[in-house]
């Protein structure tokens, strides 16, 4: 740069190099992961509203689910097999399955209000979890109302085993479970809790 040459037009010719330098430097300020991060990638913004969908709708209703699928199997398959009577194995099932519900509801919505936690409206998860708890337990009481009771028995293990596979499928869904591990665990609980009802019910005949 000429030192003779006027303050005005020096300060012109930076200029000029700045923006020039500016100019080549723009592309590779667009590729940083950091400008693309300011801008907000879709999937980060998709995330806080994904935790709030698990939070308080997916986690209440597949714990209604697993409590109404499990809980009910020990006074059903008691009383079917110590009565050998589907209709009685029906009425139990049906009471025990209300009675979840309406405990499981009022459980939930009454444990957490939702406000320190995120977990939303305590009314709202309180119902999905007492739907579900009723849902869970009803599915394998319908085969007791068939009159046969060596039919009723075994359409109602089959019916309890879908319903096993589906909670492990949900769990495996929602919240990236291993699918085996979580059939593995639902299972164990449900050999644990047929067993005790068997032997119950066996005393019992």
């Amino acid at each position: 740069m000429n030192p003779e040459q006027p303050a005005s037009s020096r300060l012109a010719d930076d200029a000029t190099q700045d923006e020039r330098r500016s100019a080549r430097e723009e592309p590779h300020r667009r590729l940083r992961p950091g400008a693309v991060r300011a801008l907000g990638h879709p999937e980060d913004q998709s995330q806080p509203a994904q935790r709030t969908f698990l939070l308080q709708r997916a986690q209440p209703a597949l714990s209604g689910l697993i409590d109404g699928s499990l809980s009910s199997l020990a006074p059903i398959f008691s009383v079917a097999l110590a009565t050998h009577t589907p209709r009685y194995a029906f009425y139990a099932g049906l009471a025990t399955a209300i009675g979840a519900g309406v405990s499981m509801s009022f459980s939930e919505g009454l444990s957490d209000t939702g406000e320190d936690t995120g977990r939303g409206n305590p009314r709202v998860r309180g119902a999905i979890t007492g739907a579900g708890t009723f849902i869970g337990g009803f599915l394998h009481t319908l085969p007791f109302l068939i009159s046969s009771y060596t039919t009723a028995i075994v359409v109602a293990i089959l019916v309890v085993m879908l319903e096993l596979g589906t909670l492990a499928f949900l769990r495996m869904r929602f919240f990236k479970t291993s699918f085996a591990t979580s059939l593995l665990n639902v299972a164990l609980a449900g050999v644990i809790i047929v067993g005790a009802s068997a032997a119950l019910g066996s005393a019992a005949s």
